[in-house]
């Protein structure tokens, strides 16, 4: 009665069964690993957060690549903002989806260099070519309170650098871009300022990063391991209606032939 599963339908829809367990077993391990780097970048997050705060010259330098071991560090740099060479990088939203811009500002740092702070988002202005309206950065000395931030490229954030800009406006927060149009060199990285607060509500800074959800990745993985079970106790069952649906149908065609042979009429006697 089995004699059916080497029949084109079943061997197809065995073979697919087949194929769809280890697929599903690798979308769980997927996603399962997706939720281990979540609760290490959340670990990471909350220990840098909660590091005391170090001179920003103490983590980074000219050239220097952040790693991501020092991603949200709070530093602290104390110098002069140098808004003539402010520049505003492109769609960048606020806290509440709005699109905008964010305001890059260098600062220039009492014992020599310079690093760029980010001071947090405005809106975009209505014409797109022409320079928002950003509320001026502190005078004089100033200390700046916040996170490390690494160099945005197109490769990690996934924003292609555009061409032709109008003046001021850049794609990307990228210090060695800054630099040579600084004409001086630049800390690697940037501050995400989070001190001193601003005089009015713009700029409107940065919110601090989300270290406590862990996301749905769990529950995917767990969900594609529940189909792996699936598929082989689907399988059963359709074989298992298979077998009984045919042994209905024979026995359905065994009675109906046991009733025509009993209808028919005996031969006449000589």
């Amino acid at each position: 009665m089995y004699r059916f599963l080497l029949t084109r339908q079943w061997v197809i829809l065995t073979l697919l069964g087949l194929v769809l367990i280890p697929t599903m077993i690798e979308l769980g391990f997927w996603q399962f690993h997706r939720h281990e780097h979540r609760v290490e970048q959340n670990e990471l997050i909350s220990r840098n957060l909660d590091a005391p705060p170090v001179p920003v010259t103490e983590l980074t330098s000219p050239g220097h690549t952040v790693p991501r071991s020092d991603y949200w560090r709070t530093v602290t740099a104390t110098g002069t903002f140098d808004t003539e060479h402010e520049v505003v990088v492109r769609r960048r939203t606020s806290d509440d989806d709005r699109i905008g811009v964010h305001v890059l500002t260098p600062l220039d740092l009492k014992d020599g260099g310079t690093v760029l702070v980010n001071r947090g988002w405005v809106p975009a202005a209505p014409n797109q070519t022409a320079y928002p309206d950003v509320p001026p950065a502190p005078k004089g000395e100033v200390t700046v309170t916040g996170r490390l931030k690494a160099d945005e490229t197109t490769g990690s954030s996934g924003i292609k650098d555009l061409a032709g800009l109008p003046d001021r406006q850049v794609m990307l927060i990228n210090s060695e871009q800054q630099s040579q149009l600084l004409s001086r060199t630049v800390l690697g990285g940037y501050v995400e300022q989070t001190e001193p607060a601003p005089s009015g509500d713009l700029p409107e800074q940065i919110a601090r990063p989300d270290d406590s959800s862990i996301g749905p990745h769990m529950a995917y993985a767990v969900q594609w391991w529940l189909f792996v079970a699936a598929v082989p106790a689907g399988w059963i069952i359709l074989v298992r209606r298979e077998k009984r649906d045919r042994e209905q149908a024979a026995a359905e065609a065994t009675a109906a032939g046991t009733a025509e042979t009993a209808e028919e009429p005996a031969p006449a006697s000589a």
